[in-house]
């Protein structure tokens, strides 16, 4: 019974915890002790003693342990104090074009003073908010047995095209009032740049002789040489400016006419006569965000894709409207061999997207607040408004004109608000804009790719807002030095 007790009360100081760890470990020791000296005699003093004594060691230690534990954990607790104080950033907010979200912006002391501002690519990643806001009405769900098949529609001439996505291209054209398709054939590429390899060859593959000359008007799209060139065909060569190509009755050419342009954004025309040569229209940007629309285009081929209409640059889908059945044949025949397709995936989910759109203006809802080429064009406006005052402040830089003109679109008089700025450098001091800029550690793209000069430079106005936020900030403080 008397060891019963006792391990009751051993029990009963573990759960309680009575008193600190040392005591009760002593406490512990000494029930211990008392039990066995029940049984062997006297022997238990000396024991006794000698554990005191080794307890009496114990503690010291303990006590020496635990003070440097405590100097230690304090000095961590300054040097996390001290470095958290030397990184914290001083932040402001500056209200959105909605209204109804705000941004942090970095001003000061900040690891966004090193960062490096990509701004020569065209990611049209400034729409995301606009996708974002959309939820459930531009998700996708595609079960695993759907689109399996190569083919669509065996019945059009473009056998994998998808028929909603015709459709829904067919409905956002007539919304938007941009371009005529009752009379032309939908031709569907991954991306526009697909697309034109096609028209290349559909519009030289018949030609004899020399290969057939390309040319667009400078400042043209810095891709357009290359993705004439890259191939090395015998059907076709890159030829440079259009303005100062020389037409012969022996030679045949292809004009890309780029409107809105890239990289300037002015609105074009053919420079070159039509009757030598066959003409390519490439209305990447012809939507309400970045131009005023002044009525349908009615070309004999124009190009379009998902990336500058809607955002979606990583879908890889473009669309071609062409009025002469053979050059379309001959376009399905070059995708045909060149990629067997089209993504019906990458289909199903741009007719969606434009599905969104077209139902923002047919179908309003009314708890959605804006739609996305009013939204689109805000969000423009503003980085345009910003970019001018930051760039006059400089004094050191312009930017083209645009004036202002009536759209048919939205009823009232709008400016021009292009996704890429054609920045030049009036500073005669600097020599390569690009260089410049890249010393400031913004990345964009040369004059020298558009068939301009190295004092010109195109810089994306599609960027996220963080990172256009700085790069505003970075132009604005040129003219304090």
């Amino acid at each position: 019974m008397a060891q019963a007790q006792a391990q009751r009360r051993r029990n009963g100081n573990i759960r309680n915890g009575n008193g600190n760890g040392s005591q009760c470990k002593e406490n512990d020791l000494l029930l211990l002790l008392r039990e066995r000296s029940e049984g062997q005699g006297h022997h238990h003093v000396h024991r006794l003693n000698l554990t005191s004594s080794l307890n009496k060691g114990n503690n010291a230690k303990a006590t020496i342990v635990t003070v440097l534990a405590l100097a230690m954990a304090i000095l961590l607790l300054l040097f996390y104090s001290f470095s958290t104080s030397t990184s914290t950033s001083t932040r402001i907010t500056s209200p959105s074009t909605t209204g109804t979200a705000y941004e942090a912006l970095s001003v000061s002391v900040s690891p966004d003073s090193d960062a490096v501002i990509n701004l020569d690519h065209g990611d049209p990643t400034m729409f995301e908010p606009f996708w974002k806001n959309a939820g459930d009405k531009a998700t996708v769900v595609i079960p695993g047995w759907h689109t399996m098949s190569y083919f669509s529609d065996t019945s059009n001439l473009c056998w994998f095209l998808e028929p909603d996505f015709a459709n829904q291209v067919r409905r956002l054209h007539r919304i938007v009032g941009n371009a005529v398709t009752h009379a032309h054939h939908i031709i569907v590429g991954v991306g526009s740049t697909q697309l034109i390899h096609a028209l290349l060859f559909a519009l030289s593959a018949t030609a004899t002789g020399h290969p057939v000359s390309v040319v667009s008007a400078a400042p043209f799209y810095s891709m357009y040489p290359g993705i004439t060139d890259f191939l090395k065909s015998g059907l076709f060569r890159w030829a440079g400016d259009a303005t100062s190509f020389k037409v012969n009755g022996s030679s045949s050419f292809i004009e890309i006419v780029c409107s809105p342009n890239n990289p300037d954004g002015t609105l074009r025309r053919a420079v070159l006569s039509t009757e030598a040569g066959k003409l390519v229209h490439d209305l990447a940007y012809y939507w309400p965000q970045y131009t005023p629309m002044r009525g349908p285009a009615d070309e004999d081929i124009m190009l379009f894709t998902v990336s500058k209409a809607t955002g979606h640059a990583g879908t890889r889908i473009g669309w071609a409207l062409v009025r002469d059945a053979d050059v379309a044949r001959r376009m399905v025949k070059f995708i045909e061999m060149n990629s067997i397709g089209v993504s019906k995936d990458s289909q199903v989910r741009a007719a969606r997207i434009l599905q969104v759109i077209s139902d923002g203006y047919e179908l309003p809802d009314p708890d959605s607040t804006t739609s996305f080429f009013h939204f689109s064009r805000r969000l423009l406006a503003d980085r345009w408004q910003r970019l001018r005052r930051a760039v006059e402040e400089s004094g050191r830089f312009s930017l083209p004109q645009f004036s202002s003109k009536f759209c048919e679109f939205t009823k009232e008089h709008t400016e021009t608000y292009p996704a890429f700025a054609w920045l030049r450098c009036d500073d005669e001091s600097i020599e390569d804009c690009e260089g410049f800029f890249k010393s400031m550690k913004v990345l964009t793209r040369s004059g020298r790719h558009f068939g301009a000069g190295p004092e010109y430079i195109r810089i994306s106005m599609l960027d996220r807002a963080h990172n256009f936020d700085l790069f505003v900030e970075r132009i604005a403080s040129l003219g304090l030095r």
